[in-house]
């Protein structure tokens, strides 16, 4: 039995807002490290002007999910699992996967979301690989989702930009808001998803990013005198050194697991996986590996327009290469997910069997 990706989606909110409105924001960067970041354009949920939300995380993963069905020409009806990933969820509590399952009218649906940050959407498509392969389910719909915009707009809603400390400034130009979704189903045609690999590597590293506040870990009314309720801190130095790791390693152990030779790979998305930095990092720190040299000109991303989106890169950059003909039925295709929260890698082959949409599906 095979398990194929049968229809994607993808949603961005607004209008793309490019790096030069960033810096009326929150002040320029070095230009060396603005080079680095190779984003260009992102899109947020909020009102740059005011911080007043458009819309929310729940909004965008259901249109991304409509999309995703509608394009695979699936009923929400014919839905037996969905797993969500989400780092920043409109509430603790109802999961955003459970929304979603009530905006498209399924009243009965076995759910599941995680909390992985970048490597969520790809853990997502292994586990519903299992249970689509064992017969408990036969359609699954995978969505990542993640809003930062509103996490951002304290740092410089009614402030001086001169006034913005630096490593205040860089999550600013790096993250963005959108949401992806996949829709899985199993059939008796060969190709599809093939077993995938992740692992947790920094149970004993310090988190490289760390949304803190909002939560249980301090008293309620303490965490009322901070600064912000919720502050997103990013150690870009940890990232650079430790990103590449990952990558490498979630390569390795995906190829190992599907058990293919990694040259019959024809494209892995790798959501940073040509950023300059990393680049440079992967190669000074000698993780130029021959599995990693194999796949020269194959890796691909979208990160320089859409921007740093988390759970919702995967699925998002792919639906952007699968709807723009790169990605076509006969290709082998690695995705591969990376979180630096605390050190979190996943990866998956999928043989691609599905033509792109016609006709602005």
């Amino acid at each position: 039995m095979g398990v194929h990706v049968i229809g994607t989606g993808g949603y961005q909110p607004g209008e793309p807002i490019p790096t030069s409105r960033i810096e009326e924001l929150v002040g320029p960067l070095p230009p060396e490290v603005a080079e680095g970041l190779s984003i260009h354009t992102r899109y947020w949920m909020i009102d740059p002007v005011t911080g007043e939300h458009n819309e929310n995380n729940s909004d965008m993963a259901y249109k991304a999910s409509k999309q995703a069905l509608d394009t695979a020409g699936v009923d929400p009806a014919e839905v037996d699992l969905m797993i969500l990933a989400t780092g920043t969820p409109d509430y603790p509590l109802p999961g955003v996967v459970n929304m979603v399952q009530e905006r498209l009218g399924l009243v009965r649906c076995a759910t599941l979301e995680i909390r992985s940050g970048g490597a969520g959407v790809v853990q997502a498509l292994d586990i519903a690989r299992m249970y689509l392969e064992a017969g408990t389910y036969r359609t699954a719909l995978i969505v990542g989702s993640e809003t930062i915009s509103p996490v951002l707009a304290p740092v410089f809603l009614g402030k001086d930009p001169d006034k913005i400390r630096m490593r205040e400034r860089m999550p600013v130009y790096m993250f963005g808001d959108g949401a992806g979704a996949m829709v899985l189903r199993a059939d008796d045609q060969p190709g599809g998803l093939l077993p995938g690999a992740m692992a947790a590597i920094g149970g004993d590293r310090k988190p490289g990013i760390w949304s803190v506040g909002g939560g249980t870990h301090a008293p309620i009314h303490e965490q009322l005198k901070a600064k912000r309720l919720v502050d997103l801190k990013v150690d870009v130095v940890g990232a650079g050194d430790f990103t590449p790791q990952m990558v490498i390693e979630a390569i390795g152990e995906t190829i190992r697991n599907s058990k293919i030779d990694v040259h019959s790979i024809d494209l892995c998305l790798v959501p940073e996986g040509n950023v300059g930095w990393m680049l440079d990092s992967l190669i000074e720190q000698g993780l130029d590996t021959e599995d990693w040299k194999a796949l020269d000109g194959k890796v691909f991303d979208a990160l320089s327009e859409m921007g740093a989106v988390g759970c919702a890169a995967v699925p998002l950059f792919l639906d952007d290469a699968w709807r723009s003909g790169k990605i076509t039925p006969g290709q082998r295709v690695m995705l591969v997910g990376v979180e630096s929260t605390k050190w979190i890698y996943s990866g998956i082959v999928v043989d691609w069997t599905t033509p792109a949409p016609t006709g602005g599906a």
